[in-house]
C-alpha cells in the first residue's frame, strides 16, 4: 500500500484532525524546529502517511506509548486517527517546547492523548507502573538496541514494540539483544524504499527480560 492509498482511506473526521494538525504545525513550524524544513512540503505524505502505516501492525489495542515523539509521529497521528474511544495514547517528549506544541494540538483537536514532559527513562516506569501497555513505537529515535532497553518494562508486560527505522537497522542488533529472549522481525515500509518497520516482542517462554544486563 502507498502513502496514497493510506490517506485515502482516512475517514472525514479523521481528515479533518489532521488538516487541523498540519495548520498547527505550519504555524509553529515559524517558532520552534518541528520538522526538517525541507519535508514541509510532503507533512502528509512524508509524516502522516508514515505513520499511518503503524495501523495495519497493531492489532486489538487500549495504551499506546510512543518514545520521543517530537513533534507527535508516529503517536499523535495513530491517536488523530482512532475512532474507538476506549484507545489512548501516551506521548513521552523531554523538549518543553515541543510538549507545549503537542498540548496546542490536543486541546484543537480535543483527542485522546496523555503527553508527558519528560526523560524516556524517568515517564517510561512511571507509565508502566499505572498503566497496562499493548503498544510500544519510535520513530528516528535511537539505536534498536537502545529503543529496546527503553521499551524493556512494557516488553514484560506483553506490549509489542513497532520502531520506524532506516535498512540499516539489523546491523544495530548487538548480541546481547540477538541472544535474547526477544522475537525481533523486519517489515518493508510501506511509505519509503529506504525504510523499515522493526517489530519486537517477548516471547512467550522467555525468561524476565528485565534481569538481564
Amino acid at each position: 500500500m502507498t502513502a496514497e492509498n493510506l490517506l485515502a482511506e482516512l475517514s472525514v473526521d479523521s481528515r479533518a484532525r489532521l488538516s487541523i494538525y498540519a495548520d498547527l504545525l505550519l504555524k509553529w513550524q515559524n517558532s520552534i524546529n518541528l520538522i526538517g524544513p525541507s519535508t514541509l512540503p510532503s507533512i502528509w505524505s512524508r509524516h502522516f502517511a508514515d505513520s499511518l502505516q503503524l495501523h495495519s501492525f497493531a492489532s486489538s489495542w487500549e495504551q499506546w506509548v510512543d518514545l520521543g515523539t517530537g513533534a507527535g509521529f508516529p503517536g499523535m497521528v495513530i491517536a488523530l486517527t482512532s475512532d474507538d474511544r476506549f484507545q489512548r495514547v501516551h506521548l513521552v517528549e523531554s523538549d518543553k517546547r515541543k510538549a507545549a506544541f503537542l498540548r496546542e494540538v490536543s486541546r484543537e483537536t480535543n483527542v485522546n492523548v496523555e503527553i508527558h514532559a519528560g526523560r524516556i527513562e524517568r515517564i517510561m516506569p512511571e507509565i508502566v507502573s499505572s498503566t497496562e501497555i499493548d503498544i510500544v513505537s519510535a520513530r528516528a529515535l535511537a539505536p534498536l538496541d537502545k529503543l529496546i532497553e527503553y521499551a524493556g518494562p512494557a516488553l514484560e508486560q506483553g506490549a509489542t514494540c513497532l520502531f520506524l527505522k532506516g535498512k540499516d537497522a539489523p546491523l544495530e542488533l548487538t548480541k546481547d539483544v540477538e541472544a535474547s529472549s526477544l522475537d525481533i522481525t523486519f517489515a518493508e515500509s510501506q511509505t519509503d524504499s529506504a525504510a523499515q518497520i522493526v517489530l519486537v516482542r517477548k516471547l512467550a517462554s522467555s525468561t524476565n527480560f528485565a534481569s538481564r544486563s
